[in-house]
């Protein structure tokens, strides 16, 4: 399987760091002066962060990336010097995949490199990908003492994922949709109220659903065959869902269409931000 993955051009780069806050996956770092992503296994290609670059050094290109080889990573990242090797292992354990951190240590044996020394505190979720730090949430007292109202579906239409949807369904005619990532019903306590009245729904995971391109073609399919009146975007705070922005508006770029699109971003605690 093909994917996108991220370049870095090592000429152009110049360090300055407007990269690193944008990569929703945490995998871009500062090393040795210059941006080096540290681990292809949580680079998504969407390429949040090439608008950040001033220098244009980054970019996307399609390579092989099927299966996940730690082996074949570990070439670049060996050949990046000690400092991108001590950050990748690291990086592995911040998102807790133990079995590539450990196949990564015995290439390092196999080549005679030695292993950074990495402490405990380094691989905690603090520094790792925010969207998958475990956290206590408190329903607040309002939430916990209110008494329940009889709701009732606003739901129009069935299904609402994206990879089930037939893009020439009749109901996306003259449309407002309602495209929404897999967590915002969870988080945000009034969806069917707020968001799902008077829309049409389509929903994804922009961080773990694998079929990232197919989504971008069907999206695209509906806009140009259906006139679409809006689009409203509702996502969760955390870096890795600002994914769904990303796809929609390539997919707005493959339709060659322009429709009003409103973003609405949900905090972990449900509140809208």
């Amino acid at each position: 399987m093909k994917r996108q993955i991220i370049k870095i051009d090592d000429e152009k780069c110049t360090g300055c760091g407007l990269c690193i806050p944008n990569c929703p996956e945490g995998a871009l770092q500062i090393i040795d002066g210059k941006a080096r992503l540290i681990s292809d296994l949580f680079c998504d290609g969407l390429g949040t962060c090439i608008g950040n670059c001033p220098e244009n050094a980054i970019t996307t290109e399609e390579r092989e990336a099927k299966p996940y080889n730690e082996a074949i990573v570990m070439e670049n990242i060996i050949a990046a010097g000690p400092n991108t090797i001590k950050a990748h292992l690291k990086h592995l354990l911040e998102h807790g995949e133990f079995q590539f951190y450990n196949q990564a240590k015995d290439i390092l044996k196999e080549k005679g490199l030695p292993i950074p020394k990495i402490k405990e505190t380094d691989h905690s979720c603090v520094g790792g990908c925010p969207g998958s730090a475990a956290q206590s949430i408190s329903p607040t007292a309002q939430a916990t003492n209110s008494t329940p109202a009889h709701l009732h579906s606003q739901l129009q239409q069935w299904p609402v994922q994206l990879q089930l949807l037939n893009p020439n369904a009749a109901y996306f005619n003259n449309a407002n949709l309602l495209i929404a990532a897999d967590c915002v019903p969870f988080a945000f306590a009034n969806f069917h109220e707020r968001y799902v009245k008077g829309k049409i729904v389509i929903t994804f995971c922009p961080k773990l659903d694998q079929t990232i391109d197919q989504y971008i073609h069907k999206l695209a399919t509906i806009l140009q065959n259906h006139h679409i009146n809006s689009i409203t975007i509702a996502r969760m705070e955390v870096p890795c869902c600002g994914g769904t922005e990303i796809i929609v508006q390539r997919a707005l770029e493959e339709a060659g269409k322009s429709v009003m699109v409103k973003v609405s971003v949900i905090s972990i605690k449900g509140e809208l931000l």
